[in-house]
C-alpha cells in the first residue's frame, strides 16, 4: 500500500482539497440510485487526517436515507457555486465505519494515471457491496 497525497477541487475551483490515497488499491464504481445518477467514480479513504480542505468555499449538503435504513449513511457535500462534488462522508458498518469518499474524477491527475487506476463495481443498489453487480458496462 503505497498512499500518496494527491490536490483535488471541483470544476470552478472554489473548493479545494488533498487527500492521502493509494490509487493502486482500486477505486469504486457503485450502482445505487445516487451513484448512477451522478456517475459516480471514487475512492475510499479511512482516517479524518488523510481528506484536508484547503479551500473551503461554500459547499451545499446532501444526504439520503436508503429504503430500509432508519438514517442516512452518506453525506454528500458538493461546491455551491459549480456544483461539482468533491468528496463525502459516510458511516456503515459493511465498510469499516465511518470514511470518506473522494471524486476521483475531481482529483488532479492527468489522463494517463486515470487510465492506470483498476475499478471495482460494487452493487449498492441491493446493499450488496461485496459482489459486482450483473451488470457494469453502464456504470
Amino acid at each position: 500500500m503505497a498512499e500518496k497525497t494527491y490536490s483535488g477541487s471541483c470544476h470552478c475551483g472554489a473548493v479545494r482539497f488533498e487527500a492521502e490515497i493509494d490509487l493502486e488499491a482500486g477505486s469504486n464504481r457503485c450502482n445505487c440510485s445516487t451513484c448512477t445518477k451522478a456517475r459516480a467514480w471514487f475512492v475510499l479513504v479511512r482516517g479524518e487526517e488523510k481528506v484536508r480542505l484547503t479551500r473551503g468555499g461554500a459547499q451545499t449538503e446532501y444526504t439520503w436515507t436508503p429504503p430500509g435504513h432508519a438514517a442516512p449513511h452518506l453525506r454528500f457535500r458538493f461546491c455551491s457555486t459549480c456544483g461539482v462534488r468533491a468528496f463525502g462522508v459516510g458511516e456503515a458498518e459493511q465498510l469499516g465505519g465511518k470514511f470518506y469518499f473522494v471524486s476521483v474524477a475531481a482529483l488532479d491527475l492527468t489522463p494517463e494515471q486515470l487510465a492506470a487506476i483498476p475499478i471495482r463495481y460494487v452493487n449498492g443498489r441491493d446493499n450488496r457491496y461485496d459482489e459486482t453487480p450483473a451488470h457494469t458496462t453502464w456504470m
